[in-house]
Formats: structure tokens, sequence, C-alpha cells
């Protein structure tokens, strides 16, 4: 029975790659794939990740999905083992919740960085806080996996160094709960990340260098809230920046200014041409309209918090970069993509998001509520430190993401899903309390 499970809970978390008869592409899947074999760096496109794709390539990707799925089955059994919840049939009930209620199978079945971000702040609980529960194996398979998430995105890395800064805030209030060798350990996981990347970046560029594009994907969401246009209305008489001659047809949107083919981003030169004048305009402006900025970035984060759809650009129109970088690298794998129900029909997420988005609503909403209570309460038993993990994660992914870059479905949509992992295990612990007889004195 337990192999039997052992099988079936991997299958269940890849069932929409085996439907779609491929693993699932998104628009940002070319460009990590690309770094392998064009040899330079573009924004915010990790060569660890790039690297992590071109090993499952042989495989037509399929080593890739049997590594998610494995990994993310591993770190729920160990989320549930070090909660003194580990059973089998617990595993394979959380596992079947997850699946039917959340986006969890997609992001396991999709070629990109997204399903770490979620598995990470999970495995850096389970390292930090429940360290002297696993064995120094299973201690350093974490470290390594953890360090690997943080590596293939920087919006994962600063939520898991927020989340180790936090740490060592709470340290001193929680009574020994949080070791200090432990909270040593989950932040070097964050300097093994960063020194992955960097060396992954040398050995494919030959730069020592960070994965570029924080300013422009700042200053495009400056420009999407009306900044940049203003700021260069305040400065261009006096100042010659390229964009001076375009500032009254700016496009509405970061998206568009960034990722469309009709744009004057392409006219300047794209991101070599205009690095050095949107990082000016992004810190200058910064520095011009603080209030204004204060009150995006708010906005920004409380919009994020609601954007929690599954499936955001993996709709055909979005994926044209994506398939001129397979029809260019690996034209033998066309047939077999062409031939996927993703681009023979088109995938439509609406019905999956009728069910999606308002379970991760009203989860992240009860788990935000228990937390409150429990602390009201002055409570800091395991469930709750886990609770308290995971909204401090939500809060940092809607600060990062949506003030940094905009908000997105995508950016929610990959950590969301822990928010209901969370409200199953509550309710399996309160099950197996209630469900324990009385002891006699």
């Amino acid at each position: 029975m337990i192999w039997g499970m052992a099988v079936l809970i991997p299958l269940m978390l890849v069932a929409p790659g085996l439907w779609n008869g491929y693993p699932l592409l998104q628009s940002d899947t070319g460009g990590y794939l690309a770094r392998w074999y064009e040899g330079y760096l573009v924004p915010s496109r990790s060569t660890v990740f790039g690297l992590y794709l071109h090993y499952g390539e042989h495989t037509y990707f399929w080593l890739n999905l049997a590594i998610q799925a494995l990994a993310t089955m591993w770190i729920l059994q160990l989320t549930l083992r070090v909660l003194g919840l580990a059973g089998p049939w617990r595993l394979f009930g959380l596992c079947l919740v997850l699946t039917l209620t959340t986006g969890l199978p997609w992001l396991a079945s999709m070629l990109l960085t997204d399903i770490f971000a979620g598995l990470s702040v999970l495995s850096l609980f389970i390292l930090v806080l429940h360290g002297n529960k696993i064995s120094r194996s299973e201690k350093a398979a974490l470290f390594v996996f953890t360090a690997f998430a943080a590596a293939t995105h920087s919006a994962t890395m600063a939520v898991l160094l927020g989340l180790c800064c936090m740490g060592w805030i709470a340290r001193p209030f929680l009574r020994g709960r949080i070791r200090a060798a432990s909270l040593v350990q989950g932040t070097l996981t964050i300097a093994t990340g960063a020194m992955m990347l960097v060396s992954a970046n040398f050995a494919l560029s030959g730069q020592v260098a960070w994965t570029p594009g924080g300013y422009a994907i700042a200053f495009a969401r400056m420009l999407q809230d009306g900044i940049v246009t203003r700021y260069l209305h305040d400065h261009c008489p006096e100042q010659h920046f390229k964009l001076c001659p375009y500032r009254n047809e700016l496009p509405e949107t970061a998206d568009d200014f960034l990722w469309s083919r009709e744009t004057v981003f392409n006219k300047l030169g794209r991101f070599p041409g205009m690095s050095d004048e949107m990082g000016y305009i992004a810190v200058h402006a910064l520095a011009d309209y603080p209030l204004w900025q204060a009150e995006e970035a708010l906005l920004a984060t409380g919009e994020q918090m609601l954007k929690v759809a599954t499936g955001e650009n993996t709709d055909h129109p979005t994926l044209m970069h994506t398939y001129g970088i397979f029809r260019e690298y690996l034209p033998r794998q066309l047939k077999l993509m062409d031939a996927a129900r993703e681009q023979k029909s088109h995938l439509t997420f609406g019905p999956v998001n009728l069910v999606h988005v308002p379970v991760a609503l009203i989860s992240t909403a009860l788990v935000f509520a228990m937390l409150i209570a429990a602390l009201f309460r002055r409570r800091t038993d395991d469930v709750t430190l886990l609770m308290a993990t995971v909204v401090l994660a939500l809060l940092g992914n809607a600060v990062i993401c949506g003030v940094i870059s905009g908000a997105h479905d995508r950016y929610g949509s990959r950590l969301v899903w822990i928010t209901t992992c969370t409200l199953v295990i509550a309710a399996m612990r309160r099950f197996s309390a209630r469900s324990k007889p009385p002891t006699t004195p």
C-alpha cells in the first residue's frame, strides 16, 4: 500500500502535465531555457534554473516534472512528520486536497521556477524550526534544496531572506523555540543560493555578476503607475533622456512596455540600451515623489494579496517567444510539443479558477484569522509557527512582487497554495488531538 501511494501521489501531482501530453509551458520558459544556448545574461532569468531545465532536455523534460513531483511529496511528507502527523494516508489525503482545490499540480507540471517558491518556504520552516527532528542526510538535502530554490528566482530568495530576518527578530521572544544554530543554517542557505547563481552566471556568460533587471522591472512598475511620465514631464526640459521625445506616448502597462514588439523600449535598444536610464529614473523618482511611491506600494501590496488565479501567461499568444526558443534550439521536440493540448486546443483556466481562486482567498483569510487568534492566546505551538511562517511569506511576497514588478496572478498563485496546505494540517492536528483517548492519572 505504501509503495502504491509513493507512485500514485507523484502521478497525481503531475496529472495536468500527463493530461497535456507534454510538460506545461509558460511565457518565461523559453527565456530560462535559452540561457544555456545563448551564453549571456538577461533580466529576471536565472541561469541556475536554465541549467536545471537543460539537464532534463533529453527526457523531453519529464525528468524535471518527476523531480518537481517527488520534491513536493518529500517536503509535504517531512512537514507532516515534524508536526507529529506522519502517515501514508494523511500524506495522500493532503496531496489529494491540494490537487483538487489548488494550483499545486499545475505548478508541478510546468517548466517554471514557481513550484519552488512555496516548497522552499516549507523546507526553510522544517530546517530552522524542526531540524532536530530529521536526520543529518535529510537536513543536508533540505539545505541544498532550499539554496537551489533561492537561486531559481530573485523574489523567492528575497522572501526566504525576509523569513530568516524575521526569525532573528522573533527569536528572543519565542523562549528557545528557535535555535541560533538552526537560524544560521537557514541563513546560510540564502548565501549558498546566491553563490550558486553567481557561479552559474560566470560559467555561462563569463561574467561575475548578479542576474540583471531589478531597476528595469521597478521602472516599468513606476511607468504603469504614471510616475515615470510625471518625472519625464518635470525633468525633460533640463535633462535629455532618450525617453523625452516619447513621454506622451508611453504604454499604459509595464508588460506592454517591456514585452510588446511594437514599443519605444524596442526602438531604444531594450535592456542594453535603456538599463542605465531606467535605473537613474527609478532611483530619482523614488526620491522625488516619496508619498506617491508609498501610496502606490500599499495599493500594489494589497492588490497582489488578492491576485491568486492559476495559469497566467500560459495561453497561446503569450507563448510565442517560448515557441521560438524551442524551434531554434530543440527542433526534435517540436512534434511532441505541438501535439500537446496546450498548443492544439489552447488551455483556458477559467473553469479551474472557479475553484482555485475562492479556495485560495478563503484559506488565506482563515490562516490570518487563526494566527491572530493564536497570538491573542499567546500560543506558540508548532502549527501556530507554521501559520506565522506562511503569513509572513505571503506578506513578503506581496510587498516584493507588488511593489517591484506590479501585481500579477502568477506571483500570488505560486505561493498561495501553502495556505490551504496549512489549513488542512491544522485540521488534521485538531482531529488528531480530539481522537486521542484521555490520559488517566
